[in-house]
């Protein structure tokens, strides 16, 4: 559709836009299939008078969507992100561990489908998942860093922590009944090491090596590196078993690593193959 000249967008009516702000100023026409794609990706940069007029003009956008049977993935996933980053600065207390740590990081699987059938209530679905990891990672001790979207990145001081906190998650994902009576899997992917902290998180190759574990393995399994693997063997891992996975090349990284697979009470065993190729 051709970009509308001031001309051409000062002639439309004010319903044409999803809100107009304290000064008249008209933002986010949302009339037509192309202007309700665009107001999607705008919503994020526009300065609303309080958060009761940002909420009215969020529904009229989703309910424009609807009308034209655009699925707001990216939108819900952003606001999601925007609105969990916010509440992460606003609460956050307590110094995050430095030094050798275990990272934790998950996501769910078949997200976006899962995005694409439930619209705005996909929300109800993220906020499950997270009072379920949360719950977890306190009770074993561990700092939560992030959630946007579908993930989440925590933090312990004991490679055993983070494993007894995602074999305590994977276990209430298992009994949780979801809504539409959905099947929701979230893969966890574990790794120990030395991370550079921030003032409110971390960066380098071992996040980097979560990051590629979790998104290797399949929902409702915990892949762990040799690394996490070995700390928790020094640490009399009573009730948690290790399969071993073999040597993997993962995207990214310079060399090939030995995974393994947490086997505990309750938990799925069977799974296809990991998402990348075995090492030569």
């Amino acid at each position: 559709m051709p970009r509308l000249d001031p001309k051409e967008r000062a002639g439309l009516p004010d319903r044409a836009f999803a809100y107009v702000d304290s000064h008249g100023q008209r933002r986010l026409p949302i009339h037509d299939p192309a202007h309700v794609r665009n107001a999607l990706v705008r919503f994020g940069q526009v300065t609303f008078e309080d958060e009761a007029a940002r909420e009215r003009a969020r529904m009229r956008l989703l309910n424009a969507a609807k009308k034209f049977k655009i699925v707001p993935v990216g939108f819900i996933a952003g606001q999601l992100q925007s609105e969990r980053a916010l509440g992460q600065r606003e609460e956050r207390s307590v110094e995050l561990p430095s030094g050798f740590v275990t990272m934790l990081m998950t996501d769910i699987e078949g997200s976006t489908a899962l995005v694409q059938q439930l619209g705005a209530r996909y929300r109800d679905v993220i906020d499950g998942v997270w009072t379920i990891l949360r719950n977890a990672v306190v009770d074993a001790g561990g700092h939560e860093v992030e959630a946007r979207a579908d993930e989440f990145f925590a933090v312990f001081e004991a490679p055993r922590a983070a494993v007894d906190a995602a074999v305590a998650a994977q276990r209430e994902f298992l009994g949780r009944s979801w809504t539409d009576d959905l099947e929701v899997r979230v893969r966890i992917g574990i790794h120990s090491g030395y991370p550079t902290s921030t003032e409110t998180n971390y960066i380098g190759t071992d996040v980097n090596t979560a990051s590629r574990i979790c998104a290797v393995g399949h929902g409702g399994q915990v892949v762990v590196s040799a690394n996490t693997r070995e700390g928790v063997k020094a640490s009399a891992p009573t009730g948690v078993r290790f399969r071993a996975l073999g040597s993997h090349r993962l995207r990214g990284l310079p060399e090939a690593m030995l995974l393994y697979q947490v086997a505990a009470t309750g938990l799925p065993t069977q799974f296809p193959a990991l998402r990348t190729s075995k090492a030569g």
